[in-house]
């Protein structure tokens, strides 16, 4: 069944317990021990798919179609694993499995009740996330101790780690220890302990405790948490803010978390080589920057566009540059003078979104980039955007728009260039289900796509209802745009780029979710290689 490590947080909600998981997870995996991951998220949706970025962040696509957390994103990209379905489980999940069983008569006409049938399902879930291979399962609770919605988690790691045994299972608890500015940033400990014994209360003795804090813990501290939280010193672990979250497993690492959590499950490890990650971190960091803007209609919250940014990142890293990023809001570059905010860019991305607000936005960048020669990757929806912004100027289609846009009948039907389709590539006045997951695509011969991918046939990850109208098609290719990459069964335009010596190329797929730090996106790698060299001519 393999081993282990459940991760829970208190004090504070947001202290990054999606970094210090997947930190860990890569730590273990470069010491030799195979880990997989699972997230539980206490909310009753069924998925982070209807939730708003603003609220959650991105929702991160799984290779068998899961709309997931984004910290299953931190999970892929730093452990290099590729997860699905079972690792990221919500409340709503677990009360649809529960009362399914129950109509179907599954309890013999019990009661039905938070335990024993809601916990069971839970601890079914922490076994169902194991993956052949993985000697280890690292389990995130999200949320914070004390919240009255994962309660009934913490019950079923209570029992979980009792029916198994302490031998099989580490607990780990991440609290905040505050500095107040009136006392010259003195860390304050008490708020540790205090979540700490409502841990306690839950029946739960954690094995390590780690303070995120703004500043470094003096030995005092180390020495005070250890004493009153039951644990040794050494198993007290500072997270102090770090410049870049690729600083976390190094920092871990030297306090020997890794070595200590081997010991303590006692499972055979080798010494880590964390060269090759050392002089990625240390490319991010670098003052020779590339400068990129990105126009989204979540703008004002990066982590809405997670995977993109860090793909970015990785792709620069690889050429030892690092990264200058401008978020731009789209609705504001509809108002203002879109030029002077784009100006002294090296590159444009216009990523994944959904509605009409903010396209117009969008569009106007698309056109500074495709007019100024600038290297520019769209992304889902950016390729949508991209296709109606070439309709416009290249094809005598002013009125170009998407169905998605059609608020009211504003379209006919020859306006809509971008158009619901049904599953076999077919036009539908309702559309088929959401494209979600891993999908095929063939790649023309000569095309830059295929240049950067150095393979004739691709898979990438999607999450869109939307596809580009199959009868525009031909006028756009008489035009001048060409389709890069389709569907193999279906025929469905997949990527599209223009002619020439020009870097512009957009995809309907994700590429950002399969980047890693240390084997960057062939997509991004190409579009970054663009940037740094400057527009032709």
């Amino acid at each position: 069944m393999g081993k282990y490590i459940f991760i829970t947080g208190g004090v504070v909600s947001s202290l990054g317990k999606g970094v210090v998981s997947a930190s860990l997870g890569f730590l273990l995996r470069a010491s030799g021990v195979g880990v997989t991951f699972l997230k539980f998220d206490p909310y009753l949706n069924r998925d982070a798919g209807t939730m708003n970025p603003y609220q959650h962040g991105e929702v991160f696509v799984t290779e068998d179609g899961a709309e997931t957390d984004l910290d299953l994103g931190h999970y892929e990209r730093f452990a290099d694993v590729v997860l699905g379905k079972p690792n990221n489980v919500t409340t709503g999940q677990i009360y649809g499995t529960v009362l399914d069983r129950e109509r179907r008569g599954d309890y013999g006409g019990a009661t039905v009740q938070v335990i024993p049938h809601v916990v069971d399902a839970i601890k079914e879930a922490i076994v169902a996330a194991g993956t052949p291979g993985a000697d280890l399962t690292l389990v995130e609770l999200g949320g914070t101790i004390g919240d009255i919605e994962g309660m009934p988690f913490i019950e079923a790691i209570r029992q979980f780690i009792l029916e198994n045994g302490k031998d099989e299972a580490v607990l780990l608890h991440l609290a905040l220890l505050p500095g107040l500015p009136a006392g010259g940033k003195e860390l304050k400990t008490k708020p540790a302990q205090h979540s700490v014994q409502k841990l306690r209360e839950c029946g739960l003795q954690m094995d390590f405790l780690l303070c995120r804090s703004e500043v470094p813990m003096p030995d005092e501290a180390r020495r005070k948490l250890a004493l009153h939280t039951n644990v040794k010193p050494e198993r007290v672990i500072e997270v102090p803010d770090v410049r870049l979250i690729y600083n976390v497993p190094e920092h871990l690492h030297r306090q020997g978390l890794d070595r200590l959590l081997c010991e303590r499950l006692k499972l055979p490890r080798r010494p880590p080589d964390l060269t090759p990650w050392r002089n990625f971190a240390a490319a991010v960091a670098s003052p020779k920057r590339i400068r990129i803007a990105i126009v989204g209609k979540y703008a004002g919250m990066a982590d809405c566009y997670k995977s993109v940014g860090e793909a970015l990142l990785h792709a620069a890293a690889a050429r030892g540059r690092g990264l200058e990023f401008s978020w731009l809001d789209a609705e504001e570059l509809e108002l203002g003078d879109a030029r002077a905010r784009l100006d002294g860019h090296d590159g444009l991305v216009v990523p994944g979104g959904f509605g009409v607000r903010g396209a117009e936005g969008k569009m106007r960048a698309i056109r500074w980039a495709r007019e100024g020669k600038i290297p520019f990757l769209g992304l889902c929806y950016g390729l949508q955007c991209a296709v109606v912004e070439f309709a416009r100027a290249a094809c005598a289609a002013p009125a170009a728009a998407s169905a998605e846009w059609d608020e009211g009948d504003r379209f006919s039907p020859d306006d809509c260039w971008i158009t619901l389709l049904d599953n076999q590539g077919r036009a539908t006045p309702r559309g088929g289900t959401l494209r979600l997951g891993s999908q095929p695509c063939r790649l023309a011969p000569g095309s830059r796509a295929l240049a950067a991918y150095g393979t004739g046939l691709i898979s990438e990850r999607h999450r869109h209802r939307y596809e580009v109208n199959p009868e525009k098609v031909p006028a756009l290719e008489r035009n001048g745009l060409i389709v890069s990459g389709r569907h193999p069964d279906n025929g469905l335009v997949e990527i599209v780029e223009l002619p020439g010596d020009q870097w512009f190329v957009a995809t309907q797929a994700h590429p950002e979710f399969k980047s890693r730090p240390l084997r960057p996106h062939p997509l991004f790698l190409s579009f970054l290689a663009a940037a740094a060299a400057g527009p032709p001519g």
